[in-house]
């Protein structure tokens, strides 16, 4: 599709990919990789470290014995060496609020402690809203992009077999962290992107 590569919404860059790219997870596949592997925890934001260190008493009935003593020995959130506040890890490994069942699928304790009405976070929005990344650029504008990671190949393949572009697929967190009005915003960018395509592609056959 000929498009262009950002799209500007209410101050906020948005790779057109996210609009045009399929996506849809194939926990099938992957068992909950994205919480086990990579070089650093999941981002969080202030409020994120806020609701984790005065919640930790409710969520902690959700954490295995690890997690919990990795937590004890390095707070409920830490600065990676980026600078960024991330979540700690289990001996460097997967992060420290996942929890498994005896298939060794992997889940998320902040969400299953949120289902069980303990906990006012439902996840951090960086985890909620992946395969989209958020990043904060110095004139102050925040930008979304479309991460490719190899674990979540089937993924794709199974969004595109199903017609699901990635931004559909992360409707309720896109709404939760950015507004109604900007996912309508989104809707119409990707009509616009598609009456493009078409334009281009009926200009190709006359």
């Amino acid at each position: 599709m000929n498009a262009p590569s950002i799209i500007e919404i209410d101050n906020i860059l948005v790779s057109s990919a996210i609009l045009t790219e399929k996506f849809l997870c194939d926990y099938t596949k992957c068992h909950g990789g994205c919480c086990i592997i990579g070089d650093s925890g999941a981002p969080l934001s202030e409020s994120e470290c806020n609701y984790l260190k005065g919640e930790f008493n409710k969520i902690s009935k959700y954490l295995r014995p690890e997690g919990i003593r990795s937590i004890e020995e390095q707070g409920p959130f830490v600065t990676d060496l980026d600078g960024d506040l991330v979540t700690p890890l289990v001996a460097g490994e997967e992060c420290v609020y996942t929890r498994f069942d005896k298939e060794d699928n992997c889940f998320c304790a902040i969400e299953v402690a949120h289902n069980a009405g303990e906990s006012t976070l439902r996840k951090p929005i960086s985890c909620w809203l992946y395969p989209i990344r958020i990043s904060k650029l110095s004139n102050g504008m925040v930008a979304l992009n479309l991460h490719e990671w190899r674990i979540c190949l089937d993924a794709f393949v199974k969004g595109e077999n199903e017609g699901i572009p990635v931004y559909k697929f992360l409707r309720e967190p896109l709404i939760f962290a950015f507004g109604e009005d900007f996912y309508s915003q989104l809707e119409i960018a990707q009509l616009s992107l598609f009456s493009t395509y078409l334009a281009n592609c009926t200009k190709s056959l006359l």
